[in-house]
């Protein structure tokens, strides 16, 4: 993140200055984060869940319940008493967390804290911590001006990325090039992983529920601290979003105005590779119908009622093929031509099938090709 204020520091007792905290604004602590030994997140396990700052510790000064119960303390009796007795939760859990993380810590150990706002609660941990003798920062204003300030980071850190983006229909094996790609070292932008969801209707995965939308912003964000904008990304042709993710608006921008590649695969290649992607569809019928069925205000209740009987005859091969000619490939030749501006010039590579050796062949082809 840009910007590199000085740290301002509080002393977590004002007669005894051996035991100081610093604040650092956001900003800089993203430049700086590889310095700390400890990234903490004082905030609700249930708060760190959603999403926290990349590498973060949970160690809360009120757990979920406490929270609540400290809350209605504030609006059903008073401030002071929630206070008492928000304090008595809170120290004893500090004390269960140097107990538990921090007896053998040595001197020198450098922890970073953060709560909500860079309040009562991580203030009161950087307090304990301060009080032991560690050089302790606090977040200026806690997880809420870290994540404002990495929604404009992404922004500013998309613009001297150069992207190649892989386009190509169903099945034609994109996200397997991006794997090739990234085993020969290339840099790669793979969002349906940071998603986790494979980018249609049929790509949720059962039993691995999707980051929060948040959470999703701060690992593209992380993914993008590992690259060099003197070297390409190559990154999947996505739409605006994978499964109910956003992907940022100026990622989707820049994508859409980067050079393209054109991934063509034989279509009996392409039925062949979605039976084995697509095998937890293959392996629970009833969930492959019940997919399939927010197909129908698309393509009708005959047809989708059609696939589903293909479905329970075990024809997996014929639905993934209807698929493609009457769904997914009439859609997204609309799609590319209308959003990826440079999709015209395009350089087509047809596989000749979907082999490792295929994909990697091609993937040595491409960096061969492509200027540092």
């Amino acid at each position: 993140m840009a910007g590199d204020r000085p740290a301002k520091v509080v002393s977590a007792q004002p007669d005894n200055p051996r035991m100081p905290v610093n604040t650092l604004p956001a900003a800089t602590v993203a430049q700086m984060l590889d310095r700390f030994d400890t990234v903490i997140d004082a905030r609700t396990p249930a708060e760190h869940a959603l999403d926290h700052i990349p590498g973060a510790e949970n160690w809360p000064s009120l757990d979920n319940e406490q929270r609540i119960v400290i809350g209605t303390m504030y609006k059903q009796v008073n401030a002071f008493e929630a206070k008492k007795r928000g304090a008595a939760m809170v120290f004893h859990n500090i004390a269960s967390h140097v107990d538990r993380a921090v007896i053998d810590k040595p001197k020198g150990w450098r922890p970073l804290v953060y709560c909500w706002r860079g309040g009562n609660r991580s203030g009161a941990l950087a307090w304990a911590l301060g009080a032991i003798g560690f050089q302790v920062t606090l977040v200026e204003g806690g997880y809420k001006a870290w994540r404002a300030e990495l929604v404009l980071d992404i922004a500013r850190r998309v613009s001297p990325l150069r992207f190649k983006v892989v386009c190509g229909p169903t099945g034609c094996g994109k996200t397997r090039l991006l794997h090739a790609l990234a085993a020969q070292g290339a840099q790669v932008l793979d969002l349906e992983a940071l998603a986790k969801h494979r980018g249609s209707v049929l790509g949720h995965l059962p039993g691995t529920p999707q980051p929060t939308q948040k959470h999703f912003d701060t690992l593209i964000w992380s993914a993008f601290q590992r690259f060099d904008p003197a070297r390409p990304v190559f990154v999947e042709s996505e739409s605006k979003k994978v499964g109910n993710l956003r992907v940022p608006e100026a990622l989707i921008d820049a994508m859409r105005a980067s050079p393209c590649i054109d991934l063509q695969l034989p279509d009996d290649e392409r039925v062949a590779l979605l039976l084995e992607d697509y095998a937890y569809l293959i392996n629970d019928p009833a969930y492959f119908c019940e997919r399939l069925g927010a197909l129908t205000e698309l393509r009708g209740k005959s047809v989708v009622a059609a696939w589903a009987d293909q479905v329970q005859r075990g024809q997996f091969a014929d639905v993934f093929r209807d698929l493609l000619r009457q769904h997914y490939d009439p859609g997204y030749a609309a799609s590319i031509q209308r959003n990826f501006t440079q999709y015209g010039e395009a350089e087509a590579f047809a596989l000749p099938d979907r082999s490792p050796a295929s994909f990697a062949t091609l993937a040595t082809h491409l960096l061969g090709a492509t200027p540092a």
